[in-house]
């Protein structure tokens, strides 16, 4: 069998497409937000960090999904290309819109943008591109991440970690060692959530006890956070593929025990309601939060992606969360070029009214879709079509 007949065999989740763009989009708003709020507890987005740990808890399901049943007809060099093919030309695409937008975002939120010479700039994209991440030392922004010239990056780092770990070790587990490892990962999350702090590694984070967010510096601290906010959802939704998708015990594309009227607009008002709940105790920074964050990446995704997994669509909400899902990549690894930037236009012009700043939001909240669009249509899709045709040709998998 064919690959492009294989791959057409199988269907397509089209709610959890759905779903990933319904986070995406929240992303941008959270990080619009992020401008007049930070990630203070009157943000109206409150908790629009998770849906990076939504997205890892999609993306294992849809790997067990996609790859499981086809290691008999596949090489592990074969799974690290179509990974490669699907992922890496939007990050590229990413590095080049950071890069054409750097010099926009100069602003005291970023002091190192005025001095930036281009060709470090250049220098730092290539490594961007290349997905080589960078020590605080090479920072050319001010916020000292792995990826400083396109912040999301980061996330995509775990991601291509995932899908390594997946590919060489995890994928002979049998379901039950898999089971086991999901535990143990679940106690990472509490050890992040609930600051235990097993070993002392997340004591710099005294400034954001209790949460997890982070993940995205070359420290030890920052490191671990990341890890731990990886491996329970990727992993968990890789185990939930399994236990309902491989044996069909609980829910098929058909009929489900999660199996919901509207199951999208369901799911989407679930994940929407997780990330906007504002902050237990009127703060960031606060136990009760961390319990909140907890339930939500230990309980609430996976819980919505079984529902999403085992609820159908049709007509025109299955249009709507096919295009979404589509948008949802390109949008995520985009964006941030144009949030750099409408932080700086946001300082520089603090005395117009707010209504003002709302419509500057509002069209780079459209600007940037209609980016996310223009880099699919114009280069992502015939892109990986090309490499697919070249790196694929005549191998049956």
């Amino acid at each position: 069998m064919s690959q492009q007949t294989y791959l057409a065999s199988k269907p397509r989740y089209e709610i959890l497409d759905g779903l990933r763009g319904v986070a995406a989009l929240l992303v941008i708003g959270y990080h619009l937000f992020e401008s007049y709020y930070g990630g203070g507890p009157n943000q109206p987005i409150n908790h629009g960090y998770l849906a990076v740990d939504f997205f890892f808890a999609l993306s294992g399901f849809v790997i067990g999904y996609a790859y499981d049943d086809r290691w008999n007809r596949m090489t592990t060099w074969q799974f690290f290309k179509r990974r490669l093919i699907r992922l890496h030309p939007m990050i590229i695409a990413g590095s080049v819109t950071a890069v054409l937008l750097y010099y926009f975002s100069d602003c005291s939120t970023f002091p190192l943008v005025n001095s930036m010479p281009w060709w470090q700039l250049v220098g730092m994209m290539l490594l961007g591109m290349l997905m080589i991440p960078v020590s605080p030392a090479m920072d050319v922004r001010g916020w000292q991440e792995f990826y400083p010239l396109n912040g999301p990056q980061w996330s995509l780092l775990w991601e291509y970690l995932a899908n390594i770990l997946y590919a060489l070790v995890i994928r002979h587990f049998s379901k039950t060692v898999l089971a086991i490892f999901v535990g143990l990962s679940a106690l990472l999350t509490l050890n992040l959530t609930l600051n235990i702090d097993v070993g002392g590694i997340l004591e710099p984070r005294d400034w954001a006890k209790y949460t997890v967010v982070g993940g995205w510096s070359m420290t030890a601290d920052q490191e671990l956070i990341g890890v731990t906010r990886l491996l329970y959802p990727f992993f968990c939704g890789l185990l939930i593929s399994r236990l309902t998708v491989g044996e069909r015990k609980m829910f098929n594309l058909q009929s489900s025990l999660f199996n919901v009227k509207g199951g999208f607009w369901w799911t989407s008002l679930m994940i929407a309601v997780a990330l906007c709940i504002p902050h237990l105790d009127g703060t960031e920074n606060a136990l009760s939060n961390g319990i909140y964050q907890a339930v939500c990446i230990l309980v609430v995704f996976p819980l919505i992606v079984s529902m999403g997994a085992g609820s159908t669509v049709t007509g025109r909400s299955a249009s709507l969360c096919r295009w979404l899902g589509q948008i949802s990549y390109p949008v995520y690894i985009t964006h941030y070029a144009f949030i750099y930037m409408q932080m700086s236009w946001a300082e520089h012009h603090k005395d117009l009214p707010t209504s003002t700043h709302i419509f500057m939001a509002f069209c780079l909240f459209i600007l940037s879709i209609l980016t996310a669009q223009a880099w699919l249509k114009l280069y992502d899709e015939p892109v990986r079509e090309w490499l697919k045709q070249k790196l694929f040709k005549k191998q049956a998998i």
